[in-house]
């Protein structure tokens, strides 16, 4: 293959800004004094040194047949430490257009375009203008021409303050946190529940003694993850599209409200089934559309915070459906209702639903979504209300503007979701992901959210004390989220992960063995002892990471159907989570089902450890070389640097360590830098 095809090679005079001299980038190993990338040129050392005594040996002397490309074009060894040489994809290419869409553009071209977009939509010319050029160059405002002192004070306390934003967006932030609790209220006030509905409907296996009933009970509990799994969760993109952002959590929150009233009001099995099955309309498209409204509203430095409180605040919802299951508790039954309290406790989920239903009302469209629509005045007036600055308004409006229509020319023509199976690169993504949100599931602690009260009183304790226990829990599980948030950046997903995992495993195992214990007290101390600890490593852990995770590997151009893909692989295990622990309880005892969600942490460790790359700190290009190493080379790697690092801290050994990826940004300046976190923070601007 030449070089000099314009197809194969991007350059800085593409949009694909920053490709040049950087070894993350398509054929930059292959540029050598040939045109053509030849194997036994590379003269990059294997990763895996020789043993001791012998010379390490390289790619060059190893000769090609040690080479071999991957199907999509990675020219890989056996161990690669090289830097990667592989054919410049559409993922590459695609990612590289959209890292700045403005890069390829001259001054004068950015501010006539600007001009006429702006006069075009009876927006202010001026401020676009100086916008398009910031958005251009964000890091060099200080030297641009054109820009006043006072212009210049506004880039300058947008990155000294991030946090100093408008009224209207920290009211966002607030309703976007209150739909999140409602979403974590609506799992947790079920486990109140349960005490005492299958007595009321007949199916409480143990009073029973049926298999049946059981299933029957993990089947209420799990329809509302069955439906959004199987349904509600396909309406989360025709729903944006039509109605937008804010309507779209809106319907979900009505349909919240209404199925939670409606499940307090049933009076057989079925009839609580279909009305938790609707329920489900209410938390699939939500879980999906409140961190898209949130990431499109709010500025790019602070972006991903805004994303991450998803968990944080569904944590504290699920800590506050079990408030609701302790005020309740003690609700006596008037003459003519039977099971008022378990029916308030079902019920009250609803109110913060309509809590967020009047709220929306008095909150801005998402800006990005009113672009979409070729309706640009109003997108600039939202966008007002959001920052602190008609130029920073105009700044993020006009970007916004110009990604839009490089991705509508991105899309045009292809099928985007079997883009994600066939392309290699996006099928590594895919992986990954399913991986994180099959984890969350599998690691066990959904059975333990929608069942806390039932192990609590299995393990000896009175009901209100196992309410009182649930709630400790919930607490637990609010509070440690936030250390997630702090390091999850800081040390990584991959570390994250291959610490807790293995945590989780033990204190899953040590809590069932508890449950041998003979004698009230000491074992009812000893399960809550484990439950709670599982709980404190669980949320800084697999807590945030896999929504994080699932919104960062996908290219910009199917981030969105990717994320709903993983979101209804989430919502589906979850559904298998919550149908079968009743089973699993009376079929294996506590002993066995909390053994069997260890196991399943020791599988995940292992999963983690071969099949799932790191994502920390890259930029989009970046990713693109991490996911276009073969599954089984990244695999290979791992192998070698578990036994590295068992060598280095646990031996003591002094061994060299190969990385599996080698970047050089020595030729991309700090704007090109800046440029790629933001596209890769929100998928684009605001």
């Amino acid at each position: 293959m030449s070089i000099d095809s314009d197809q194969d090679v991007p350059t800085n005079t593409a949009r694909g800004h920053g490709y040049r001299n950087r070894s993350t980038y398509p054929l930059t190993a292959a540029m050598t004094e040939t045109s053509k990338p030849d194997a036994t040129h590379v003269e990059e050392k294997a990763p895996f040194p020789g043993k001791e005594g012998e010379a390490e040996v390289s790619y060059a002397e190893k000769g090609t047949n040690d080479l071999r490309p991957s199907s999509d074009g990675t020219v890989v060894g056996d161990g690669l430490g090289r830097k990667n040489s592989h054919k410049p994809d559409l993922v590459s290419n695609t990612n590289a257009r959209l890292a700045n869409p403005l890069g390829d553009l001259t001054d004068d071209e950015v501010l006539k375009n600007a001009a006429e977009f702006a006069a075009a939509h009876d927006l202010p010319v001026e401020a676009f203008r100086k916008g398009a050029l910031v958005a251009k160059r964000p890091l060099r405002f200080e030297s641009l021409p054109g820009l006043t002192e006072e212009d210049r004070k506004v880039f300058r306390d947008e990155a000294a303050h991030p946090f100093n934003q408008t009224r209207t967006l920290w009211w966002l932030v607030i309703a976007c946190s209150l739909a999140a609790a409602v979403q974590g209220m609506d799992e947790s006030v079920i486990s109140g529940a349960q005490l005492f509905y299958p007595d009321q409907f007949g199916i409480n296996s143990k009073v029973t003694g049926r298999d049946r009933d059981a299933w029957l009970e993990g089947l209420v509990n799990g329809a509302p993850y069955l439906c959004s799994a199987v349904f509600a969760c396909w309406l989360t993109d025709p729903l944006n599209k039509w109605l937008g952002r804010r309507w779209t959590i809106g319907i979900t929150a009505f349909f919240a409200f209404i199925t939670c009233i409606w499940s307090a009001v049933t009076n057989t099995w079925w009839h609580l089934f279909i009305a938790r099955f609707f329920l489900g309309i209410g938390i699939g498209p939500k879980s999906a559309t409140v961190p898209v409204y949130a990431a499109e509203c709010a500025p790019a430095k602070v972006r991903g915070r805004m994303v991450m409180m998803w968990q944080t605040w569904t944590a504290f919802g699920i800590m506050f459906g079990y408030v609701a299951d302790l005020a309740f508790y003690h609700v006596p039954d008037p003459p003519n209702i039977t099971g008022l309290r378990w029916r308030l406790m079902l019920g009250s989920a609803g109110f913060p639903a309509l809590i967020v239903m009047t709220q929306l009302f008095f909150l801005p469209e998402s800006p990005r979504w009113l672009m979409s629509k070729g309706r640009y005045k109003e997108a600039f007036d939202s966008m007002n209300k959001l920052r602190r600055s008609e130029l920073l308004a105009a700044r993020d409006i006009y970007y916004t503007f110009v990604l839009l229509e490089e991705e509508a020319s991105i899309v045009r023509g292809r099928n985007r979701f079997i883009e994600i199976f066939t392309i290699p690169r996006n099928r590594r993504a895919m992986l990954g992901s399913t991986i994180v949100m099959f984890g969350q599931q599998f690691c066990g602690v959904n059975a333990i959210v929608y069942y806390t009260a039932s192990i609590f009183t299995s393990a000896g304790f009175s009901e209100i004390s196992a309410l009182l226990a649930s709630w400790g829990f919930g607490m637990l599980n609010w509070l440690f989220a936030i250390p997630g948030i702090l390091t999850i950046d800081k040390y990584g997903r991959r570390p994250l992960l291959l610490t807790t995992f293995p945590l989780m495993s033990i204190l899953l195992l040590f809590t069932g063995f508890c449950f041998w214990i003979p004698g009230t007290t000491a074992r009812t101390g000893l399960v809550t002892l484990g439950i709670y600890l599982y709980c404190m490593v669980y949320s800084p852990g697999e807590g945030p990471v896999p929504f994080t995770y699932s919104a960062e590997v996908y290219p910009l151009y199917i981030r969105e159907l990717g994320m709903g893909l993983a979101t209804a692989i989430l919502w589906g295990f979850n559904f298998i989570v919550g149908l079968t622990f009743p089973a699993l309880l009376r079929a294996f005892k506590p002993q066995g089902a909390f053994g069997w969600y260890a196991a399943w942490n020791a599988v995940l460790f292992f999963l983690v450890l071969f099949f799932l790359p790191e994502t920390k700190g890259y930029t989009l290009e970046e990713l693109d070389q991490v996911f276009s190493v073969p599954t089984d080379v990244h695999a290979k790697y791992q192998l070698y640097n578990f036994k590295w690092h068992f060598d280095r801290y646990i031996l003591r050994k002094k061994v060299p360590h190969r990385e599996l990826y080698q970047f050089d940004e020595s030729n991309m300046s700090e704007e090109e830098k800046e440029m790629e976190k933001l596209a890769r923070a929100g998928g684009g601007g605001g």
